[in-house]
């Protein structure tokens, strides 16, 4: 195929379209982010260890499963390109897989396990079939760095969003819908997002296009992956996600745990439908929108890199200061949360915009085009950390003797503080120290980008 590049500024329509994919996805990833494992252990009733080891052992799949559909999508032809048709053809598997995994049968406690194992397989894969080709719909969105970070920034506008209506209204209707049974709650909630995520997974397939069309792919899979090594800022890339998203979903997962346990909370509202549970993790991701929102505006003034060490080692500070506020002081507790995610906010947004810059620049170093590789292996890293940050706190709790839906000893309640604030930290500090060790800066985007439109404009005149 021709490659004709086409450096028109994308429609808001374009990207509106585009963002909307995003928060199909975290009305999954964000419910299963904030109650998986509060779910299985005092819902579903699977102690805290077999869950955390199950989180992690399925990740055994992804290191399979992401990169195989990073192959598949960029060897994908179609009228309607290599990504786009993934988000037409996987969107209702995806949302019933999600519903499985909240139906909760009444098993035996081994019976459990497994139905957890083998649903929480299959969404994972589903999510890859689903997420990595929309991932990589970035890279071919449009040819110019400056345009795909203004995508990502709606991605993440509209990702926070979606992370926004679960944590506000997801206890809210787990408690209306379930009345005094709490399976029943989740059961039903996650109808309401699956049916959701549908919906909006084929707008986004309506209202996007592939911009960039590369030639059809010929290398060896052995051979992707050799270039893809070589790409050193990729790879401290890659790590620097999964250290921040550990030090995320590790807080996440954890505020069920210290909000019950540690202060006390009973579920009453304190405002409106909302319990603390929901308005402490509304106002964080609320953060985490504006967050979204001022990464273009910084982005343009500095070096997109720099900004994700200064954020990523402010994060850590902001929790190293949480940690010291007592139980009462709910008010304060939520406002330097929220400060933190508001952090997060720019430094994921950032993240999956120099995803894609990698993805450029490994073309115009090897001459071979593996967006959907790059992105994909990158996804996985992100799932991994994602798993990672879910499980850990499963073995503080298990590590510190916790017993669900009972007082907490004096042990216990130091792990679950311990585990909603000095284990994140630790995890941002370390992800951004690692970010001194990348090099692509913006002059060489800017050569990059201009080598590979002549690159592409001269194949297009030979086809």
């Amino acid at each position: 195929m021709s490659s004709k590049s086409n450096t028109a500024p994308l429609t808001f329509g374009e990207k509106v379209g585009y963002g909307l994919g995003d928060m199909a996805s975290n009305f999954y990833m964000g419910f299963f982010g904030l109650f998986l494992l509060y779910y299985y252990t005092d819902v579903f009733g699977i102690s805290p260890t077999a869950a955390a080891t199950m989180l992690l052992v399925t990740k055994v799949v992804d290191a399979v499963s992401d990169p195989a559909m990073g192959l598949l999508a960029d060897r994908t032809h179609s009228r309607w390109g290599r990504y786009r048709p993934y988000l037409l053809w996987v969107a209702v598997p995806y949302a019933i897989l999600g519903y499985l995994l909240f139906l909760g049968p009444d098993f035996s406690d081994a019976g459990k396990l497994v139905y957890a194992y083998v649903t929480y397989t299959l969404v994972m894969l589903a999510y890859t079939a689903i997420n990595v080709p929309y991932s990589a719909l970035l890279a071919v969105i449009s040819p110019l760095s400056e345009e795909r970070t203004k995508a990502t920034q709606f991605r993440f506008v509209f990702a926070s969003l979606g992370t926004l209506c679960v944590g506000a209204f997801a206890t809210p209707l787990v408690h209306w819908l379930g009345g005094e049974s709490e399976l029943l709650g989740f059961r039903l909630t996650i109808i309401l997002f699956a049916i959701l995520s549908v919906l909006l997974f084929w707008i986004t397939f309506a209202t996007t296009r592939e911009r960039i069309n590369p030639p059809r792919h010929d290398s060896r899979i052995r051979e992707d992956f050799s270039m893809l090594l070589k790409n050193k800022s990729w790879l401290i890339l890659v790590f620097t996600g999964i250290l921040v998203v550990i030090g995320l979903v590790a807080r996440f997962a954890s505020i069920v745990f210290y909000l019950k346990y540690y202060m006390l909370d009973d579920g009453a509202k304190i405002f409106s439908i909302f319990d603390r549970t929901a308005f402490l993790t509304s106002c964080g991701l609320i953060g985490q929108l504006l967050g979204a929102l001022l990464t273009p505006l910084l982005a343009r003034r500095f070096e997109k890199h720099h900004l994700v060490f200064v954020m990523s080692l402010l994060h850590a500070v902001l929790l190293a200061v949480c940690y010291f506020i007592p139980p009462e002081q709910f008010a304060m507790i939520t406002v330097v949360h929220s400060l933190g995610i508001l952090t997060f906010g720019v430094i994921i947004t950032l993240l999956f915009s120099m995803y894609t810059d990698c993805a450029e620049y490994g073309e115009w170093l090897t001459g071979k085009y593996t967006a959907g590789l790059t992105v994909s292996a990158s996804m996985f890293s992100l799932k991994f950390g994602s798993a990672l940050g879910a499980a850990l706190p499963g073995f503080m709790l298990a590590w510190f003797g916790f017993v669900a839906n009972e007082a907490q000893s004096e042990f216990s309640l130091a792990g679950i503080r311990l585990m909603f604030n000095a284990l994140p930290a630790l995890f941002f500090l370390m992800g951004g120290l690692l970010m001194i060790f990348y090099k692509l800066d913006k002059s060489t985007l800017v050569k990059v980008e201009g080598d590979l439109q002549q690159r592409r404009s001269e194949l297009a005149r030979e086809n």
